[in-house]
């Protein structure tokens, strides 16, 4: 059985997002910049069935491709995917499991990548892991990681750190009350244009 494991690009002061984020402004203001990493190297990653090419460091690109290598399924909250415009038909994850509360029906059909789950994160997780056997199932929305996280369902933490201010946004790990949670780290790589950290979560 895999693992369950969170990445994500993050700035210095904690914000995946600028303010005003939404399907016509993804990464919200100014958010774009916490990916300039992704097309700053001269090392191909691609992703989403190759529907897009990363260019990122030596460093970076060994990383990223056994990140994806060990991905069997992905979840992520329905505010994401529609942000993300359903990236297209080709999630960097699939097969995806959508927790959502409404289901977008042009997206249930035959050969779709996406399951749309209506009875919560832990039933997302639950299938996710089902799909993916022997692989991680990788989260990758903020909203899901802290209630995975106050469900004990999550073993890894990655987070590329770039080197960035944006002042407010949406924050990472801003719903998670009053619970504390104790990690031990697995790794921190500098690379260019980005720190890439990763902790195991102690359970």
């Amino acid at each position: 059985m895999g693992k369950v494991v969170f990445n994500i690009t993050m700035s210095l002061d904690g914000f995946v997002a600028g303010p005003n984020d939404g399907p016509e402004n993804g990464l919200g203001d100014g958010g774009d910049r916490l990916f300039t990493w992704y097309f700053s190297g001269d090392t191909e990653v691609p992703i989403s069935d190759g529907q897009m090419v990363l260019k990122v460091s030596a460093q970076s690109a060994e990383l990223l491709k056994a990140a994806f290598a060990s991905y069997g399924a992905g979840v992520w909250g329905r505010r994401t995917f529609d942000i993300a415009h359903a990236w297209g038909g080709h999630p960097p994850g699939s097969p995806a499991f959508i927790v959502t509360h409404t289901v977008p029906q042009e997206w249930v059909k035959e050969g779709s990548p996406f399951t749309f789950v209506t009875d919560g994160v832990e039933s997302a997780i639950r299938q996710a892991k089902e799909a993916a056997g022997d692989k991680d199932v990788v989260i990758a929305t903020p909203s899901i990681l802290q209630q995975a996280l106050k469900a004990k369902l999550v073993d890894e933490i990655y987070v590329d750190v770039a080197p960035v201010l944006l002042g407010s946004g949406v924050r990472l790990f801003d719903h998670l009350e009053t619970k504390q949670f104790e990690l031990e780290r697995i790794h921190a790589i500098e690379a260019p244009g980005v720190t890439h950290l990763g902790f195991r979560v102690v359970k």
